[in-house]
């Protein structure tokens, strides 16, 4: 239910709260032509990818003019609902599957989120520097911080030291051992649903 996102986030606009509302049918609609999300998580979309997604804003709430590259994006998460929260944030989302940055665009269109850029492309090839890179288990850690360790700014601004913002579930110790600087946050913290249980934002500053 979209009232989960409302009441875990009650500073939102009259604007933002539509936006949010309006996410469902245009998933549903796209979902049915392009399977970017599966049928049975459709069922809990508010929960599994929109809630899920805004942990992230729980941990680290981005400054205005910050730029944030979301990797492995997908059907547009976690970059979507970050982008709807942050309109003062600029979001890039990248995925090397053309069919789902169709997607992406397709919704920040009919959002008209002007703070969304999409692009058909691997994570090494994106342009520019960020002061974060968000992504939702993509791969292993040691694997993803190959592809955008030389993407991130040395211009520091926020509370947290820039680099990655990286949603995982479960025991993380094996995969995160080689990255002792990695911090872990529990949305169990911030989050009452069950699905929070043993979902985590992992920073690892670089």
């Amino acid at each position: 239910m979209v009232s989960a996102v409302f009441n875990h986030f009650p500073q939102l606009t009259t604007h933002q709260k539509e936006q949010f509302e309006a996410l469902l049918p245009l998933y549903a609609h796209w979902n049915s032509q392009i399977n970017v999300i599966s049928r049975t998580d459709m069922e809990h979309f508010y929960t599994r990818h929109v809630l899920h997604s805004l942990g992230i804003a729980k941990v680290l709430p981005f400054l205005p003019e910050s730029k944030v590259l979301d990797v492995g994006t997908g059907g547009g998460f976690p970059g979507i609902p970050l982008a709807i929260l942050f309109p003062d944030v600029q979001f890039t989302l990248v995925d090397s599957i053309g069919k789902k940055i169709k997607v992406v665009k397709a919704v920040a269109d009919a959002l008209a989120l002007e703070n969304v850029l999409a692009f058909h492309q691997r994570a090494e090839s994106a342009n520019g520097t960020f002061d974060f890179v968000v992504s939702r288990a993509v791969t292993q850690m040691d694997r993803f911080v190959p592809w955008v360790k030389n993407k991130i700014s040395s211009n520091q601004r926020h509370t947290l030291k820039n680099g990655i913002l990286y949603l995982k579930g479960g025991d993380l110790s094996a995969e995160l051992s080689p990255f002792p600087q990695a911090q872990q946050y529990e949305l169990s913290a911030f989050f009452s649903e069950d699905f929070f249980l043993t979902k985590k934002v992992v920073h690892l500053p670089l």
